[in-house]
């Protein structure tokens, strides 16, 4: 897999959110929370692995996501993902106290997800 550069992790970092869209389609997207850790971008799905948008990331395995107004064609992998501390601490630094009932429980660590750039 390609990696992300400084910039793209610094944007990601700063950013509250991402539009992630699965496939090819034309559907606007979902927005959801994201993290960096070790150099990687993730997100998970707070509804565990029968949220529909980590669903269709399964079955596509690709994308494309937005944020702050820059959209990358991207790869979305849940295999091989281990749903780590330093994950989860990186969700709580992000987004408070709420991460912990949200996307630290078993459910949404099941559904954690490896964004990577397509190129």
């Amino acid at each position: 897999m390609t990696a992300w550069t400084q910039e793209e992790l610094a944007l990601f970092s700063e950013a509250h959110a991402l539009v992630l869209t699965a496939g090819d389609s034309g559907d606007l997207g979902v927005e959801v929370g994201m993290v960096t850790a070790g150099g990687q971008l993730y997100v998970r799905a707070y509804g565990g692995v029968r949220s529909r948008w980590y669903q269709a990331a399964q079955e596509h395995g690709h994308g494309r996501i937005r944020v702050d107004g820059v959209t990358h064609e991207v790869l979305l992998r849940a295999e091989g993902v281990e749903p780590s501390a330093e994950i989860d601490d990186a969700f709580r630094a992000k987004y408070g106290r709420v991460a912990g009932f949200l996307l630290c429980n078993a459910d949404a660590r099941a559904a954690t997800i490896r964004i990577a750039p397509s190129h």
